[in-house]
């Protein structure tokens, strides 16, 4: 048996701080991973199932343009997304291809809907007719996300993303995942574990305690360790990147707007950013966008464009993303990487009173591009929590509301991801077994075939 946790934002200089996973990493060995660009969750995640480059498995970032209906959609959780093979499905087949079978559990790691698994958990909510959301998590077999929440109480939807995000999610997939590993005895369990990307998110590393963060962390992933020690299984620890301080936020789509190359459609709920009459648009995603350009003959007018915004670091098009391992038809025209101190926010309208009306919301399927102002109350909110309860009350009579508590102003924003460490101490990690010795990171397709090895179902 082996669980894999995938402790987001754990690095080998956090390592330290974490005296329950140092300790694996002692009986085993750890190496830093180099990060992929860009350095987001479904890009790591697909890259760490897949073992291959983002130009193969074609997750470009948490989102992108969907070219077919000229949408923008993130936070996709079918696993067809994918366009290689991930590593569950290989050992199956290879595990089926030698008389042999293999049992793997998923617990909230991304491009869940659909994969070939046998046990998964997943956050997905109700939504009603009349435009109402009520929380709920998804499973197979069916019946198991009732018997877990049961057994543990609901999962706490909220703490999981948005201004009440924190460590009671963590806490709840952790010991979802320990009773899954005690009742059903998967070869393979791979569990998904957040709480590091909350607060370095809000207010940087700089900003936070990070050595209680990670004690934090380490605390959490005790119930999953005492189950693997009682079954016996071995444990090893991946994460997706590291996080970094910034103190400056850009906002490509205004001066994309500005420069009478994005269009908007005004309406009764509030301006929206218009797909197919813009000749250019940014998919922002933390560091890195992703630009859309209509006509190719308007690139060097949108690059001149771009080029010029305060806080953009390099652009990358043609031929020279096929050097990054983004030369895919979901990725944009031009990419963005923004300066090691800045990050991207997607919003279009210059007016604050003409926004849409997802803006002020917890609406990751609704907005353009992702959104790290969701982790925070809008400050000049009095009392939010009450405001949260009085909404939640209306909600519970059967009135339409919308929670409108999010703040605008992206300077609130102290931490972001997506560029490559410049430091390998402050990137990804693994800790496994029989890793090859060495102190230089190993790119992260690695993790893939060292685990298929690990069950003797590497393909030949």
């Amino acid at each position: 048996m082996l669980i894999v946790i995938n402790a987001v934002g754990l690095t080998p200089r956090l390592l330290q701080y974490a005296p329950r996973l140092k300790q694996i990493a002692d009986r085993t060995a750890m190496r830093p991973m180099q990060d992929i660009l860009p350095a987001v969750t479904m890009s790591a995640q697909a890259t760490l199932l897949t073992g291959k480059p983002v130009n193969e498995h074609g997750i470009v970032g948490n989102g992108w343009l969907f070219r077919e209906t000229n949408e923008i959609r993130f936070w996709q959780q079918s696993n067809r997304q994918m366009q290689s093979e991930p590593v569950y499905q290989t050992a199956r087949n290879e595990a089926a291809r030698r008389g042999r079978k293999f049992k793997t559990a998923k617990m909230f790691w991304w491009f869940n809907q659909g994969a070939a698994v046998d046990i998964s958990v997943t956050p997905k909510p109700h939504y009603g007719i009349d435009g109402s959301k009520a929380f709920g998590i998804s499973s197979t077999p069916p019946d198991l996300a009732g018997a877990l929440e049961t057994k543990l109480g609901k999962f706490p939807f909220a703490a999981f993303w948005g201004p009440m995000a924190g460590a009671k999610s963590s806490a709840w997939i952790a010991q979802a995942s320990a009773e899954v590993v005690r009742t059903e005895k998967p070869d393979l369990t791979l569990v998904y574990v957040p709480h590091l990307d909350y607060d370095p998110q809000r207010f940087g590393p700089s900003g936070c305690n990070m050595q209680q963060q990670v004690q934090q962390l380490d605390d959490i992933c005790a119930p999953l360790l005492d189950a693997a020690q009682a079954e016996g299984a071995d444990v090893w620890v991946v994460s997706e990147y590291g996080h970094c301080d910034v103190n400056t936020v850009v906002y490509p789509n205004r001066h994309l707007r500005e420069a009478g190359l994005l269009q908007v459609r005004s309406g009764p709920f509030g301006e929206q950013l218009e797909t197919y009459q813009s000749k250019a648009f940014a998919v922002c995603d933390h560091q890195v966008a992703h630009v859309y350009v209509a006509d190719h003959a308007d690139i060097p007018l949108v690059w001149a464009c771009l080029e010029a915004i305060p806080g953009v670091g390099k652009l990358i098009s043609g031929n020279t993303k096929k050097e990054y391992h983004l030369n895919h038809q979901r990725a944009g025209e031009i990419i963005m990487l923004s300066q090691p101190n800045a990050w991207f926010a997607y919003p279009f309208w210059l007016d604050d009173r003409e926004a849409p009306d997802y803006a002020r919301c917890v609406a990751i399927h609704n907005k353009p591009g992702y959104d790290p102002c969701e982790l925070f109350f809008d400050p000049r909110i009095t009392l939010p929590k009450l405001k949260v309860a009085w909404k939640l009350i209306q909600k519970m009579l059967g009135f339409r509301m919308k929670l409108d508590v999010v703040p605008l102003d992206g300077t609130i924003v102290k931490g972001s991801h997506g560029l490559i460490a410049e430091n390998p101490l402050d990137g990804p990690l693994l800790i496994a077994n029989n890793l090859p010795a060495g102190d230089s990171p190993l790119p992260m397709t690695y993790f893939r075939d060292h685990l298929l090895q690990h069950f003797d179902l590497l393909p030949e």
